[in-house]
């Protein structure tokens, strides 16, 4: 139903509305704050909800931070997924394109996703690390079905790590990128992007 104030109507949020506004309003307080340092009652308040609406969605603080990590991850992975059949160095221009508008649009949603590493919550920390280990499947997985990289995957057990480094240091430079950095997108993009190959073809 919605509500009428001052002559203007308000409509209702829908479930998922509000649990994508409430997730939102966490990612900035994450995305500015320590997790220690967030507060459920300030997200209530910012949000416009009770504190007990909030605890319906999420019943703890641990468990909200969490949906928020795991929202950042879902929506970097369906940004980043591989095209079938599509050679790994056309994909990865286009896609490092398509993240760095990401990390641009939701600055505070990278952010928070990537504070959950420090986060002291052990429970935090593990869904964090779930979700860097599903971008380097996914990665390894591009690879792999490759004609130019994939036989060599074989024969290198240093591209596993490698990868994992890699996503290491795109994540510095984005977040350094975020802070101000003089370097364009398209710069960005390419350093990113040498970097990765640099490894593979080396």
């Amino acid at each position: 139903m919605a509500a009428n104030q001052g002559g203007r109507t308000r409509r209702r949020l829908s479930t998922e509305e509000r649990r994508e506004q409430l997730l939102s309003v966490g990612a900035r307080l994450f995305s500015e704050s320590p997790y220690d340092d967030v507060w459920i009652e300030q997200v209530a308040e910012i949000a416009g909800v009770s504190r007990g609406l909030l605890y319906h969605y999420f019943p703890t603080k641990r468990d909200f931070f969490a949906a928020v990590v795991e929202r950042e991850s879902e929506r970097m992975l369906r940004l980043t997924a591989a095209v079938p059949g599509v050679p790994v160095r056309e994909q990865l221009t286009a896609g490092l394109d398509t993240y760095l508008e990401y990390v641009e649009a939701h600055a505070h949603g990278y952010r928070a996703f990537h504070r959950a590493d420090a986060a002291g919550d052990q429970a935090v920390r593990r869904v964090y690390q779930r979700a860097l280990a599903a971008q380097e499947r996914q990665i390894l997985a591009a690879l792999a079905a490759d004609p130019e990289f994939g036989s060599a995957l074989e024969n290198r057990p240093d591209v596993r790590i490698a990868v994992r480094g890699w996503l290491a240091f795109t994540t510095a430079v984005c977040l350094e990128w975020l802070r101000g950095s003089e370097l364009g997108r398209a710069q960005v993009r390419d350093l990113c992007a040498r970097a990765l190959l640099g490894v593979l073809t080396s």
